[in-house]
Protein backbone atom coordinates (compact mmCIF):
# COMPACT_ATOMS: atom_id res chain seq x y z
CA UNK A 1 0.00 0.00 0.00
CA UNK A 2 1.40 3.37 -0.94
CA UNK A 3 2.13 5.90 1.75
CA UNK A 4 -0.78 8.21 2.45
CA UNK A 5 -3.36 6.36 0.32
CA UNK A 6 -6.61 5.95 2.16
CA UNK A 7 -8.09 2.49 2.31
CA UNK A 8 -11.37 2.09 0.47
CA UNK A 9 -14.34 0.40 2.04
CA UNK A 10 -17.27 -0.89 0.03
CA UNK A 11 -19.65 -0.63 2.95
CA UNK A 12 -20.40 2.43 5.03
CA UNK A 13 -17.94 2.89 7.89
CA UNK A 14 -19.23 2.57 11.42
CA UNK A 15 -18.92 6.10 12.80
CA UNK A 16 -18.56 6.63 16.54
CA UNK A 17 -21.64 8.12 18.14
CA UNK A 18 -20.77 10.94 20.54
CA UNK A 19 -23.83 11.65 22.65
CA UNK A 20 -22.57 14.84 24.31
CA UNK A 21 -21.48 16.62 21.11
CA UNK A 22 -24.12 19.04 19.88
CA UNK A 23 -24.21 19.12 16.11
CA UNK A 24 -24.47 22.89 15.86
CA UNK A 25 -21.48 23.28 18.15
CA UNK A 26 -19.35 21.22 15.79
CA UNK A 27 -19.92 23.40 12.75
CA UNK A 28 -16.92 25.24 11.40
CA UNK A 29 -16.40 28.59 13.00
CA UNK A 30 -14.08 31.16 11.39
CA UNK A 31 -10.76 31.47 13.12
CA UNK A 32 -10.21 34.90 14.61
CA UNK A 33 -7.37 36.01 12.39
CA UNK A 34 -7.49 39.39 14.09
CA UNK A 35 -6.51 37.74 17.38
CA UNK A 36 -3.62 35.99 15.65
CA UNK A 37 -2.42 39.36 14.34
CA UNK A 38 -2.61 40.77 17.88
CA UNK A 39 -0.52 37.90 19.25
CA UNK A 40 2.11 38.48 16.56
CA UNK A 41 2.19 42.18 17.37
CA UNK A 42 2.59 41.50 21.10
CA UNK A 43 5.57 39.28 20.41
CA UNK A 44 7.19 41.80 18.08
CA UNK A 45 6.68 44.85 20.31
CA UNK A 46 7.36 43.42 23.80
CA UNK A 47 10.89 41.96 23.91
CA UNK A 48 10.30 40.10 27.18
CA UNK A 49 7.49 38.08 25.56
CA UNK A 50 9.70 37.04 22.65
CA UNK A 51 12.52 36.15 25.07
CA UNK A 52 10.17 34.02 27.19
CA UNK A 53 8.84 32.08 24.19
CA UNK A 54 12.35 31.50 22.85
CA UNK A 55 13.51 30.21 26.24
CA UNK A 56 10.54 27.86 26.55
CA UNK A 57 11.39 26.37 23.15
CA UNK A 58 15.05 25.89 24.09
CA UNK A 59 14.26 24.52 27.55
CA UNK A 60 11.93 21.84 26.19
CA UNK A 61 15.06 19.73 25.73
CA UNK A 62 15.98 16.88 23.42
CA UNK A 63 14.51 13.42 23.04
CA UNK A 64 15.18 9.97 21.65
CA UNK A 65 12.63 7.79 19.85
CA UNK A 66 13.23 4.17 20.79
CA UNK A 67 11.99 1.18 18.78
CA UNK A 68 10.99 -2.16 20.22
CA UNK A 69 12.55 -3.62 17.06
CA UNK A 70 16.28 -3.02 17.49
CA UNK A 71 16.99 -3.61 13.79
CA UNK A 72 14.91 -0.54 12.85
CA UNK A 73 16.54 1.81 15.35
CA UNK A 74 19.46 2.90 13.18
CA UNK A 75 17.24 3.73 10.21
CA UNK A 76 14.80 5.67 12.37
CA UNK A 77 17.61 7.66 13.99
CA UNK A 78 19.03 8.56 10.58
CA UNK A 79 15.61 9.66 9.34
CA UNK A 80 14.90 11.86 12.36
CA UNK A 81 18.36 13.40 12.11
CA UNK A 82 18.43 14.07 8.36
CA UNK A 83 14.80 14.58 7.31
CA UNK A 84 14.40 17.88 5.37
CA UNK A 85 12.18 20.45 7.07
CA UNK A 86 10.82 23.19 4.84
CA UNK A 87 13.28 25.03 2.65
CA UNK A 88 16.14 25.51 5.10
CA UNK A 89 15.64 23.16 8.07
CA UNK A 90 16.88 19.67 8.69
CA UNK A 91 16.05 17.16 11.39
CA UNK A 92 13.09 16.54 13.64
CA UNK A 93 14.27 19.17 16.14
CA UNK A 94 13.93 21.92 13.55
CA UNK A 95 10.34 20.85 12.88
CA UNK A 96 9.43 20.53 16.57
CA UNK A 97 10.92 23.94 17.44
CA UNK A 98 8.80 25.70 14.81
CA UNK A 99 5.80 23.57 15.73
CA UNK A 100 6.04 24.49 19.42
CA UNK A 101 6.59 28.16 18.53
CA UNK A 102 3.30 28.22 16.63
CA UNK A 103 1.58 26.29 19.41
CA UNK A 104 2.61 28.82 22.05
CA UNK A 105 1.88 31.97 20.04
CA UNK A 106 -1.36 30.95 18.32
CA UNK A 107 -2.59 28.12 20.53
CA UNK A 108 -2.56 25.83 17.48
CA UNK A 109 0.10 24.26 15.30
CA UNK A 110 -0.15 22.46 11.99
CA UNK A 111 2.40 20.48 10.01
CA UNK A 112 2.52 18.05 7.13
CA UNK A 113 4.32 14.81 6.42
CA UNK A 114 5.27 15.40 2.79
CA UNK A 115 5.29 12.33 0.54
CA UNK A 116 7.48 12.02 -2.53
CA UNK A 117 6.06 11.88 -6.04
CA UNK A 118 5.63 8.11 -5.94
CA UNK A 119 3.85 8.29 -2.59
CA UNK A 120 5.92 5.44 -1.16
CA UNK A 121 8.32 7.37 1.09
CA UNK A 122 8.60 10.59 3.03
CA UNK A 123 10.23 13.51 1.23
CA UNK A 124 10.30 15.82 4.25
CA UNK A 125 8.32 17.71 6.86
CA UNK A 126 6.58 21.05 6.49
CA UNK A 127 5.57 23.58 9.15
CA UNK A 128 2.28 25.08 8.02
CA UNK A 129 0.76 28.40 9.00
CA UNK A 130 -2.30 28.10 11.19
CA UNK A 131 -3.73 31.19 9.50
CA UNK A 132 -3.86 29.30 6.20
CA UNK A 133 -5.55 26.12 7.45
CA UNK A 134 -9.05 25.68 8.87
CA UNK A 135 -10.12 22.63 10.85
CA UNK A 136 -13.62 21.25 11.11
CA UNK A 137 -15.24 17.97 12.18
CA UNK A 138 -15.68 15.31 9.54
CA UNK A 139 -18.43 12.76 9.23
CA UNK A 140 -18.22 12.21 12.98
CA UNK A 141 -17.12 14.41 15.90
CA UNK A 142 -14.00 12.23 16.28
CA UNK A 143 -12.83 12.83 12.69
CA UNK A 144 -11.12 16.00 11.49
CA UNK A 145 -11.03 17.51 8.04
CA UNK A 146 -8.70 20.27 6.92
CA UNK A 147 -9.33 23.13 4.52
CA UNK A 148 -6.76 25.39 2.89
CA UNK A 149 -7.75 29.04 2.79
CA UNK A 150 -7.26 30.57 -0.66
CA UNK A 151 -8.39 33.75 -2.37
CA UNK A 152 -11.04 31.76 -4.25
CA UNK A 153 -12.36 30.07 -1.10
CA UNK A 154 -11.61 27.12 1.15
CA UNK A 155 -10.21 23.98 -0.50
CA UNK A 156 -10.59 20.57 1.16
CA UNK A 157 -7.20 18.87 1.61
CA UNK A 158 -7.30 15.41 0.00
CA UNK A 159 -4.90 13.66 2.41
CA UNK A 160 -5.78 14.55 5.99
CA UNK A 161 -3.82 11.53 7.23
CA UNK A 162 -0.61 13.41 6.36
CA UNK A 163 -1.54 16.42 8.50
CA UNK A 164 -0.48 16.78 12.13
CA UNK A 165 -2.46 19.26 14.19
CA UNK A 166 -2.27 20.17 17.87
CA UNK A 167 -4.29 22.51 20.04
CA UNK A 168 -3.09 24.01 23.32
CA UNK A 169 -5.66 23.65 26.10
CA UNK A 170 -8.73 23.60 23.83
CA UNK A 171 -12.07 24.21 25.59
CA UNK A 172 -14.42 21.30 26.09
CA UNK A 173 -15.97 20.37 22.76
CA UNK A 174 -13.77 22.85 20.92
CA UNK A 175 -11.28 22.39 18.11
CA UNK A 176 -8.97 25.36 18.39
CA UNK A 177 -6.65 25.87 21.33
CA UNK A 178 -5.86 28.85 23.52
CA UNK A 179 -2.74 30.92 22.91
CA UNK A 180 -0.21 31.38 25.68
CA UNK A 181 -0.47 35.10 24.97
CA UNK A 182 -4.22 35.29 25.49
CA UNK A 183 -5.02 38.26 27.72
CA UNK A 184 -1.68 39.95 27.08
CA UNK A 185 -2.59 42.33 24.20
CA UNK A 186 -4.37 44.72 26.60
CA UNK A 187 -1.48 44.66 29.11
CA UNK A 188 1.07 44.98 26.32
CA UNK A 189 -0.82 48.01 24.95
CA UNK A 190 -0.66 49.77 28.33
CA UNK A 191 3.02 48.88 28.73
CA UNK A 192 3.93 50.22 25.30
CA UNK A 193 2.00 53.45 25.94
CA UNK A 194 4.03 53.95 29.12
CA UNK A 195 7.27 53.36 27.23
CA UNK A 196 6.14 55.75 24.49
CA UNK A 197 5.32 58.47 27.02
CA UNK A 198 8.66 57.92 28.76
CA UNK A 199 10.44 58.36 25.43
CA UNK A 200 8.52 61.53 24.65
CA UNK A 201 9.20 62.99 28.08
CA UNK A 202 12.90 62.26 27.84
CA UNK A 203 12.98 63.75 24.35
CA UNK A 204 11.41 66.94 25.66
CA UNK A 205 13.47 67.07 28.84
CA UNK A 206 16.70 66.04 27.17
CA UNK A 207 16.37 68.60 24.36
CA UNK A 208 16.44 71.63 26.66
CA UNK A 209 14.52 74.75 25.55
CA UNK A 210 15.06 78.17 27.04
CA UNK A 211 12.78 81.12 27.67
CA UNK A 212 14.57 84.52 27.42
CA UNK A 213 12.53 87.32 28.96
CA UNK A 214 13.44 91.01 28.58
CA UNK A 215 11.69 93.49 30.86
CA UNK A 216 12.37 97.13 29.93
CA UNK A 217 12.37 99.74 32.67
CA UNK A 218 10.07 102.74 32.87
CA UNK A 219 12.68 105.01 31.24
CA UNK A 220 11.09 106.53 28.11
CA UNK A 221 14.39 106.24 26.23
CA UNK A 222 14.63 102.52 26.92
CA UNK A 223 10.98 101.97 26.10
CA UNK A 224 11.51 103.61 22.73
CA UNK A 225 14.12 101.02 21.74
CA UNK A 226 12.61 98.01 23.58
CA UNK A 227 11.45 96.27 20.40
CA UNK A 228 14.80 96.71 18.64
CA UNK A 229 16.69 95.45 21.69
CA UNK A 230 14.39 92.41 21.96
CA UNK A 231 15.02 91.51 18.33
CA UNK A 232 18.76 91.94 18.76
CA UNK A 233 18.74 89.68 21.83
CA UNK A 234 16.73 87.05 19.97
CA UNK A 235 19.16 87.13 17.05
CA UNK A 236 22.26 86.90 19.27
CA UNK A 237 20.70 84.11 21.36
CA UNK A 238 19.82 82.11 18.25
CA UNK A 239 23.33 82.50 16.84
CA UNK A 240 24.81 81.45 20.18
CA UNK A 241 22.69 78.30 20.27
CA UNK A 242 23.63 77.44 16.68
CA UNK A 243 27.30 77.97 17.51
CA UNK A 244 26.97 75.61 20.49
CA UNK A 245 25.82 72.87 18.11
CA UNK A 246 29.07 73.35 16.17
CA UNK A 247 31.14 73.14 19.35
CA UNK A 248 31.78 76.89 19.70
CA UNK A 249 31.30 78.65 23.02
CA UNK A 250 29.78 82.13 22.94
CA UNK A 251 28.81 84.42 25.79
CA UNK A 252 25.48 86.18 25.78
CA UNK A 253 25.76 89.83 26.88
CA UNK A 254 22.68 91.94 27.44
CA UNK A 255 21.61 95.14 29.17
CA UNK A 256 18.52 95.71 31.23
CA UNK A 257 16.40 93.23 33.11
CA UNK A 258 16.89 89.93 31.25
CA UNK A 259 15.99 86.53 32.74
CA UNK A 260 16.76 83.11 31.24
CA UNK A 261 15.11 79.91 32.44
CA UNK A 262 14.65 76.38 31.19
CA UNK A 263 11.17 75.62 29.93
CA UNK A 264 9.57 72.81 31.94
CA UNK A 265 12.30 72.74 34.59
CA UNK A 266 9.65 72.92 37.32
CA UNK A 267 8.02 69.67 36.16
CA UNK A 268 9.26 66.27 37.30
CA UNK A 269 9.33 63.01 35.38
CA UNK A 270 6.56 60.65 36.54
CA UNK A 271 7.80 57.51 38.29
CA UNK A 272 7.04 54.53 36.05
CA UNK A 273 8.86 51.83 38.02
CA UNK A 274 5.80 50.62 39.95
CA UNK A 275 3.28 50.44 37.06
CA UNK A 276 5.84 48.88 34.71
CA UNK A 277 6.74 46.24 37.28
CA UNK A 278 3.08 45.45 37.91
CA UNK A 279 2.51 44.93 34.19
CA UNK A 280 5.63 42.80 33.85
CA UNK A 281 4.56 40.67 36.80
CA UNK A 282 1.23 39.96 35.11
CA UNK A 283 2.95 39.11 31.82
CA UNK A 284 5.53 36.82 33.44
CA UNK A 285 2.85 35.10 35.53
CA UNK A 286 1.01 34.29 32.29
CA UNK A 287 4.17 33.01 30.60
CA UNK A 288 5.20 30.88 33.64
CA UNK A 289 8.85 31.92 33.34
CA UNK A 290 10.93 32.71 36.46
CA UNK A 291 11.97 36.39 36.38
CA UNK A 292 15.67 35.62 36.83
CA UNK A 293 15.70 33.70 33.54
CA UNK A 294 14.66 36.91 31.76
CA UNK A 295 17.31 39.10 33.37
CA UNK A 296 14.97 40.73 35.90
CA UNK A 297 16.79 41.19 39.19
CA UNK A 298 13.77 41.06 41.44
CA UNK A 299 14.32 40.12 45.06
CA UNK A 300 13.87 36.38 45.56
CA UNK A 301 15.27 33.85 47.97
CA UNK A 302 17.06 30.67 47.01
CA UNK A 303 14.06 28.60 48.07
CA UNK A 304 11.71 30.77 46.01
CA UNK A 305 13.95 30.36 42.95
CA UNK A 306 13.91 26.57 43.42
CA UNK A 307 10.11 26.57 43.62
CA UNK A 308 9.88 28.69 40.48
CA UNK A 309 12.18 26.23 38.71
CA UNK A 310 9.92 23.36 39.76
CA UNK A 311 6.88 25.19 38.39
CA UNK A 312 8.71 25.78 35.11
CA UNK A 313 9.62 22.09 34.97
CA UNK A 314 5.95 21.12 35.27
CA UNK A 315 5.06 23.53 32.46
CA UNK A 316 7.73 22.06 30.21
CA UNK A 317 6.53 18.53 30.95
CA UNK A 318 3.04 19.57 29.88
CA UNK A 319 4.35 20.86 26.54
CA UNK A 320 6.26 17.61 26.12
CA UNK A 321 3.03 15.65 26.52
CA UNK A 322 1.44 17.77 23.78
CA UNK A 323 4.38 17.23 21.42
CA UNK A 324 4.88 13.52 22.04
CA UNK A 325 1.95 12.30 19.86
CA UNK A 326 3.26 14.40 16.97
CA UNK A 327 6.73 12.88 17.28
CA UNK A 328 5.34 9.36 17.46
CA UNK A 329 3.12 9.91 14.45
CA UNK A 330 6.03 11.10 12.32
CA UNK A 331 8.20 8.18 13.42
CA UNK A 332 5.41 5.66 12.80
CA UNK A 333 4.80 7.10 9.32
CA UNK A 334 8.45 6.54 8.43
CA UNK A 335 8.49 2.97 9.74
CA UNK A 336 5.36 2.12 7.79
CA UNK A 337 7.05 3.22 4.58
CA UNK A 338 9.74 0.68 5.46
CA UNK A 339 7.17 -2.05 6.10
CA UNK A 340 7.87 -2.09 9.84
CA UNK A 341 5.23 -2.07 12.53
CA UNK A 342 6.63 -1.89 16.04
CA UNK A 343 6.11 -0.13 19.34
CA UNK A 344 7.73 3.28 19.78
CA UNK A 345 8.63 5.21 22.91
CA UNK A 346 9.80 8.81 23.28
CA UNK A 347 12.54 9.21 25.90
CA UNK A 348 13.03 12.82 26.96
CA UNK A 349 16.25 14.07 28.48
CA UNK A 350 16.15 15.63 31.90
CA UNK A 351 15.34 19.30 31.70
CA UNK A 352 18.44 20.56 33.50
CA UNK A 353 21.46 19.41 35.48
CA UNK A 354 19.69 20.20 38.72
CA UNK A 355 17.34 17.31 37.99
CA UNK A 356 20.34 15.04 37.50
CA UNK A 357 21.74 16.11 40.90
CA UNK A 358 18.41 15.59 42.63
CA UNK A 359 18.00 12.16 41.03
CA UNK A 360 21.51 11.19 42.13
CA UNK A 361 20.80 12.36 45.67
CA UNK A 362 17.52 10.44 45.71
CA UNK A 363 19.31 7.26 44.59
CA UNK A 364 21.94 7.79 47.28
CA UNK A 365 19.31 8.25 49.98
CA UNK A 366 17.43 5.16 48.78
CA UNK A 367 20.62 3.12 48.85
CA UNK A 368 21.44 4.32 52.35
CA UNK A 369 17.91 3.52 53.52
CA UNK A 370 18.11 0.04 51.98
CA UNK A 371 21.42 -0.58 53.70
CA UNK A 372 20.01 0.48 57.06
CA UNK A 373 16.94 -1.69 56.58
CA UNK A 374 19.13 -4.63 55.67
CA UNK A 375 21.20 -4.18 58.78
CA UNK A 376 18.11 -3.94 60.94
CA UNK A 377 16.71 -7.04 59.31
CA UNK A 378 19.92 -9.03 60.01
CA UNK A 379 19.94 -7.79 63.62
CA UNK A 380 16.32 -8.85 64.12
CA UNK A 381 16.98 -12.29 62.71
CA UNK A 382 19.89 -12.76 65.14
Amino acid sequence: MKFGRRKKNDGKPALPAVQTAARDALELRPVQLYSYALFEQVRRTVPIVDAAISKLIRLIGSFQVECADASAQAGLDAFLRDVPVGLTGQGIYSFIDNYLDSLLVYGNAVGEIVADRSGTSIAGLWNGKVTDVAVQPGASPMERTYLLRTEKGDVLLPHPERIVFSALRPPAGGIYGVSLLQGLPALAGILMRIYECVGQNFERAGNIRYAVTYKPSDDPGELAYAGERARTMAKEWSEGMQAAKRGEIRDFVSVGDVSIRVIGAEGTMPDTEIPVRQLLEEIIAKLSIPPFLLGLNWSSTERMSAQQADILTSELEYYRRVLEPVILRIAQAFLRTQGICTRLTVRWDNINLQDEVELAQARLHNAQAAEIEQRLGIHNEE
